[in-house]
Protein backbone atom coordinates (compact mmCIF):
# COMPACT_ATOMS: atom_id res chain seq x y z
CA UNK A 1 0.00 0.00 0.00
CA UNK A 2 1.60 3.47 -0.69
CA UNK A 3 2.12 5.68 1.85
CA UNK A 4 2.60 9.50 1.80
CA UNK A 5 6.06 8.92 2.04
CA UNK A 6 6.45 7.38 -1.24
CA UNK A 7 5.34 10.53 -2.92
CA UNK A 8 7.27 13.02 -2.74
CA UNK A 9 7.26 16.16 -1.54
CA UNK A 10 6.12 17.98 -5.15
CA UNK A 11 3.55 15.38 -6.03
CA UNK A 12 1.80 15.54 -2.53
CA UNK A 13 1.74 19.10 -3.04
CA UNK A 14 0.09 18.89 -6.09
CA UNK A 15 -2.33 16.67 -5.26
CA UNK A 16 -3.79 18.62 -2.04
CA UNK A 17 -3.40 21.69 -4.20
CA UNK A 18 -5.47 19.61 -6.90
CA UNK A 19 -7.98 16.49 -6.63
CA UNK A 20 -6.96 15.88 -3.04
CA UNK A 21 -5.39 13.36 -0.83
CA UNK A 22 -7.22 10.65 0.93
CA UNK A 23 -5.25 10.05 3.77
CA UNK A 24 -6.17 6.87 6.18
CA UNK A 25 -6.01 7.67 9.89
CA UNK A 26 -7.12 4.45 12.00
CA UNK A 27 -10.59 3.74 11.13
CA UNK A 28 -11.13 6.53 9.16
CA UNK A 29 -10.27 7.96 5.50
CA UNK A 30 -10.47 11.85 5.08
CA UNK A 31 -9.69 13.37 1.92
CA UNK A 32 -7.97 16.47 1.98
CA UNK A 33 -7.16 19.66 0.33
CA UNK A 34 -5.08 22.50 0.29
CA UNK A 35 -2.88 24.79 -1.81
CA UNK A 36 -0.95 26.12 1.40
CA UNK A 37 2.30 24.80 1.82
CA UNK A 38 2.43 24.89 5.26
CA UNK A 39 -0.25 22.07 5.10
CA UNK A 40 1.85 20.25 2.99
CA UNK A 41 4.98 20.05 4.97
CA UNK A 42 3.03 19.30 8.10
CA UNK A 43 1.42 16.14 6.49
CA UNK A 44 5.32 15.60 4.66
CA UNK A 45 6.89 15.66 7.49
CA UNK A 46 4.35 13.95 10.49
CA UNK A 47 2.21 11.62 7.82
CA UNK A 48 4.74 10.31 6.44
CA UNK A 49 4.10 6.30 7.40
CA UNK A 50 0.55 7.12 7.10
CA UNK A 51 -1.53 5.12 4.00
CA UNK A 52 -3.05 6.51 1.03
CA UNK A 53 -6.70 5.26 -0.11
CA UNK A 54 -7.11 6.66 -3.28
CA UNK A 55 -8.55 3.08 -4.18
CA UNK A 56 -11.25 3.36 -1.60
CA UNK A 57 -13.85 5.51 -3.65
CA UNK A 58 -15.21 6.69 -0.06
CA UNK A 59 -13.84 9.01 2.33
CA UNK A 60 -15.72 9.33 5.81
CA UNK A 61 -14.30 13.05 5.57
CA UNK A 62 -14.21 15.45 3.10
CA UNK A 63 -12.05 18.69 3.83
CA UNK A 64 -10.25 21.79 2.79
CA UNK A 65 -8.15 24.28 4.54
CA UNK A 66 -8.16 27.49 1.92
CA UNK A 67 -7.02 31.10 2.12
CA UNK A 68 -9.76 33.81 2.02
CA UNK A 69 -9.85 35.84 -1.05
CA UNK A 70 -10.04 39.57 -1.59
CA UNK A 71 -8.50 42.07 0.49
CA UNK A 72 -7.67 39.06 3.13
CA UNK A 73 -5.32 37.27 0.65
CA UNK A 74 -2.57 40.51 1.02
CA UNK A 75 -3.26 42.17 4.35
CA UNK A 76 -2.94 39.56 7.82
CA UNK A 77 -3.91 36.96 5.24
CA UNK A 78 -6.25 33.95 6.67
CA UNK A 79 -6.71 30.35 6.28
CA UNK A 80 -10.31 28.90 6.36
CA UNK A 81 -11.18 25.16 7.37
CA UNK A 82 -14.38 23.40 5.50
CA UNK A 83 -15.87 20.48 6.15
CA UNK A 84 -18.17 19.22 2.85
CA UNK A 85 -17.72 22.58 1.33
CA UNK A 86 -19.06 24.44 3.99
CA UNK A 87 -16.52 26.97 6.15
CA UNK A 88 -16.88 25.63 9.68
CA UNK A 89 -14.94 27.97 11.94
CA UNK A 90 -14.05 31.44 12.01
CA UNK A 91 -10.84 31.99 9.70
CA UNK A 92 -7.27 32.24 11.75
CA UNK A 93 -4.39 33.23 10.78
CA UNK A 94 -2.51 32.20 7.63
CA UNK A 95 0.64 31.02 10.30
CA UNK A 96 -1.85 28.66 12.10
CA UNK A 97 -2.96 26.41 9.28
CA UNK A 98 -1.32 23.73 10.15
CA UNK A 99 -2.60 23.79 13.78
CA UNK A 100 -6.06 24.24 12.20
CA UNK A 101 -5.91 21.18 10.49
CA UNK A 102 -5.14 19.13 12.99
CA UNK A 103 -7.85 20.60 15.15
CA UNK A 104 -10.44 20.15 12.73
CA UNK A 105 -9.33 16.60 12.11
CA UNK A 106 -10.50 16.22 16.11
CA UNK A 107 -13.55 17.97 15.66
CA UNK A 108 -14.70 15.86 12.22
CA UNK A 109 -14.40 12.90 14.73
CA UNK A 110 -15.97 13.93 17.26
CA UNK A 111 -18.94 15.66 15.93
CA UNK A 112 -19.01 12.95 13.31
CA UNK A 113 -18.41 9.48 14.36
CA UNK A 114 -21.23 8.46 16.78
CA UNK A 115 -20.67 5.11 15.70
CA UNK A 116 -18.52 5.11 19.01
CA UNK A 117 -18.57 6.91 22.29
CA UNK A 118 -15.62 9.84 22.52
CA UNK A 119 -14.09 11.12 25.19
CA UNK A 120 -11.58 14.28 25.26
CA UNK A 121 -8.23 12.23 26.40
CA UNK A 122 -5.39 10.70 25.22
CA UNK A 123 -5.04 6.65 25.42
CA UNK A 124 -2.30 4.11 25.49
CA UNK A 125 -1.85 0.58 25.40
CA UNK A 126 0.99 -2.10 27.06
CA UNK A 127 0.25 -6.02 26.43
CA UNK A 128 -3.30 -5.43 25.40
CA UNK A 129 -4.38 -3.15 28.02
CA UNK A 130 -5.48 0.28 27.45
CA UNK A 131 -4.85 3.41 29.83
CA UNK A 132 -7.11 6.08 29.04
CA UNK A 133 -6.14 9.47 30.73
CA UNK A 134 -8.91 12.21 30.66
CA UNK A 135 -7.67 16.06 31.42
CA UNK A 136 -8.75 19.66 30.93
CA UNK A 137 -6.03 21.67 28.65
CA UNK A 138 -3.29 22.24 31.30
CA UNK A 139 -3.15 19.26 33.02
CA UNK A 140 -0.07 17.61 31.64
CA UNK A 141 -2.12 14.85 29.59
CA UNK A 142 -0.41 15.72 26.01
CA UNK A 143 3.34 15.96 27.75
CA UNK A 144 2.79 12.29 29.73
CA UNK A 145 1.10 10.86 26.50
CA UNK A 146 4.30 12.19 24.68
CA UNK A 147 6.74 10.23 27.23
CA UNK A 148 4.73 7.24 27.69
CA UNK A 149 4.67 6.41 23.49
CA UNK A 150 8.53 6.85 23.48
CA UNK A 151 8.82 4.73 26.40
CA UNK A 152 7.30 1.46 25.93
CA UNK A 153 3.50 2.38 25.59
CA UNK A 154 1.21 2.29 22.12
CA UNK A 155 -0.33 5.19 21.34
CA UNK A 156 -3.95 4.90 20.58
CA UNK A 157 -4.56 9.01 20.43
CA UNK A 158 -3.31 11.99 22.29
CA UNK A 159 -7.05 13.53 22.11
CA UNK A 160 -9.79 10.85 21.26
CA UNK A 161 -10.41 8.04 23.33
CA UNK A 162 -12.66 6.15 20.76
CA UNK A 163 -15.14 3.20 22.42
CA UNK A 164 -16.79 0.72 20.27
CA UNK A 165 -20.46 0.06 21.26
CA UNK A 166 -20.56 -3.42 20.40
CA UNK A 167 -18.08 -4.95 21.92
CA UNK A 168 -16.70 -2.31 24.38
CA UNK A 169 -13.25 -2.24 22.86
CA UNK A 170 -10.96 0.96 22.30
CA UNK A 171 -10.33 1.80 18.54
CA UNK A 172 -7.28 3.04 17.70
CA UNK A 173 -6.65 6.88 16.18
CA UNK A 174 -2.94 7.74 16.23
CA UNK A 175 -1.93 11.06 15.00
CA UNK A 176 0.44 13.27 16.02
CA UNK A 177 0.85 14.59 19.65
CA UNK A 178 -0.14 18.07 20.20
CA UNK A 179 2.41 19.39 22.50
CA UNK A 180 2.15 23.14 24.02
CA UNK A 181 4.31 25.67 25.16
CA UNK A 182 6.90 24.44 27.96
CA UNK A 183 5.80 20.85 27.16
CA UNK A 184 7.50 21.48 23.50
CA UNK A 185 11.00 21.84 25.11
CA UNK A 186 10.49 19.24 27.42
CA UNK A 187 9.66 16.35 25.49
CA UNK A 188 12.28 17.66 22.99
CA UNK A 189 14.80 17.23 25.48
CA UNK A 190 13.97 14.24 27.25
CA UNK A 191 13.30 12.21 23.92
CA UNK A 192 16.05 13.50 21.20
CA UNK A 193 14.94 11.79 18.24
CA UNK A 194 11.48 13.19 18.39
CA UNK A 195 9.98 14.52 15.61
CA UNK A 196 8.39 18.03 15.54
CA UNK A 197 6.59 20.54 13.25
CA UNK A 198 7.37 24.27 13.71
CA UNK A 199 6.01 25.42 16.59
CA UNK A 200 3.44 28.09 15.52
CA UNK A 201 2.96 31.08 18.03
CA UNK A 202 0.31 33.40 19.73
CA UNK A 203 -2.77 30.77 19.19
CA UNK A 204 -5.13 30.72 21.34
CA UNK A 205 -3.36 27.66 23.37
CA UNK A 206 -0.25 29.85 22.90
CA UNK A 207 2.73 28.23 21.52
CA UNK A 208 1.94 24.89 19.81
CA UNK A 209 3.93 21.90 18.17
CA UNK A 210 3.16 18.51 16.90
CA UNK A 211 5.46 15.72 17.84
CA UNK A 212 5.23 12.49 14.89
CA UNK A 213 3.56 9.24 16.63
CA UNK A 214 5.66 6.84 16.69
CA UNK A 215 6.21 3.91 13.69
CA UNK A 216 4.98 1.11 15.47
CA UNK A 217 1.52 2.61 16.50
CA UNK A 218 0.85 3.80 13.36
CA UNK A 219 1.43 0.55 11.98
CA UNK A 220 -0.79 -1.18 14.63
CA UNK A 221 -3.72 1.16 13.87
CA UNK A 222 -5.86 -1.35 13.55
CA UNK A 223 -5.41 -2.78 16.15
CA UNK A 224 -8.25 -2.60 19.41
CA UNK A 225 -7.14 -2.45 22.77
CA UNK A 226 -9.10 -3.67 26.27
CA UNK A 227 -9.94 -0.56 28.86
CA UNK A 228 -7.80 -1.58 31.96
CA UNK A 229 -7.45 2.10 33.18
CA UNK A 230 -8.88 5.47 34.00
CA UNK A 231 -5.85 7.69 34.82
CA UNK A 232 -6.60 11.50 35.53
CA UNK A 233 -3.33 13.16 35.37
CA UNK A 234 -2.54 16.60 36.77
CA UNK A 235 0.75 18.25 36.71
CA UNK A 236 2.01 19.68 39.81
CA UNK A 237 5.13 21.74 39.55
CA UNK A 238 7.86 20.14 42.18
CA UNK A 239 5.26 17.55 43.12
CA UNK A 240 6.10 13.55 43.94
CA UNK A 241 4.43 11.59 41.70
CA UNK A 242 1.26 10.47 43.67
CA UNK A 243 -1.11 7.97 42.87
CA UNK A 244 -4.60 7.32 44.21
CA UNK A 245 -7.12 4.99 44.00
CA UNK A 246 -10.93 7.12 42.75
CA UNK A 247 -14.10 5.72 43.24
CA UNK A 248 -16.33 4.48 40.27
CA UNK A 249 -18.78 6.57 41.21
CA UNK A 250 -16.28 9.59 40.93
CA UNK A 251 -14.57 8.10 37.73
CA UNK A 252 -17.79 7.56 36.07
CA UNK A 253 -19.18 11.05 36.40
CA UNK A 254 -15.29 13.04 35.74
CA UNK A 255 -15.16 10.49 32.02
CA UNK A 256 -18.74 11.48 31.25
CA UNK A 257 -17.87 15.06 31.92
CA UNK A 258 -15.57 14.96 29.29
CA UNK A 259 -17.38 12.76 26.37
CA UNK A 260 -18.24 14.52 23.63
CA UNK A 261 -21.35 12.86 22.41
CA UNK A 262 -22.60 10.89 25.87
CA UNK A 263 -25.63 12.43 26.06
CA UNK A 264 -26.51 12.28 22.32
CA UNK A 265 -25.88 8.32 22.49
CA UNK A 266 -28.74 8.12 24.90
CA UNK A 267 -29.05 4.20 26.94
CA UNK A 268 -25.69 3.46 24.54
CA UNK A 269 -23.49 6.03 25.62
CA UNK A 270 -24.39 4.90 29.64
CA UNK A 271 -24.05 1.52 28.73
CA UNK A 272 -20.68 2.23 27.29
CA UNK A 273 -19.00 4.32 30.02
CA UNK A 274 -20.07 1.98 33.02
CA UNK A 275 -18.45 -0.76 30.77
CA UNK A 276 -14.76 0.80 30.78
CA UNK A 277 -15.52 1.72 34.82
CA UNK A 278 -16.68 -1.90 35.36
CA UNK A 279 -13.74 -3.46 34.11
CA UNK A 280 -10.84 -0.36 34.34
CA UNK A 281 -9.06 0.36 38.19
CA UNK A 282 -9.74 4.14 38.61
CA UNK A 283 -6.83 6.61 40.00
CA UNK A 284 -6.15 9.81 40.15
CA UNK A 285 -2.37 10.60 39.61
CA UNK A 286 0.11 14.19 39.67
CA UNK A 287 3.27 14.35 38.63
CA UNK A 288 6.45 16.73 38.83
CA UNK A 289 9.25 14.66 37.04
CA UNK A 290 8.60 12.59 33.94
CA UNK A 291 10.92 9.75 34.95
CA UNK A 292 8.55 9.35 38.68
CA UNK A 293 5.71 9.53 35.96
CA UNK A 294 7.23 6.28 33.84
CA UNK A 295 8.16 4.52 37.02
CA UNK A 296 4.73 4.69 38.08
CA UNK A 297 3.27 3.08 34.79
CA UNK A 298 5.56 0.49 34.66
CA UNK A 299 4.37 -0.65 38.23
CA UNK A 300 0.70 -0.49 36.89
CA UNK A 301 2.22 -2.68 34.20
CA UNK A 302 5.01 -4.65 34.29
CA UNK A 303 6.52 -6.77 31.61
CA UNK A 304 4.79 -10.06 30.36
CA UNK A 305 6.90 -12.84 31.71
Amino acid sequence: MLTVSTLGRAELGRRLAGPGLWLQTGAFVTRIRSPIDAVADGIALLYADYPLREDAGFADFHIALTRPGGLRRFVRPQVSFEYDGNVAFRPLPLAQAYPMFEWGLNWCVSSRAHGYLIIHAAVVEKEGRAAILPAPPGSGKSTLCAALVNNGWRLLSDELAMLRLEDGMLVPLPRPVSLKNGSIRVIGDYVPGAVFSRPVTDTTKGTVAHMKAPPDSIARALEPARPAWVIFPKYEAGAAARLERAGKAEAFMQLAANAFNYTLLGRQGFDALASIIGQSDSYSFSYSALDDALDTFARLAPPAP
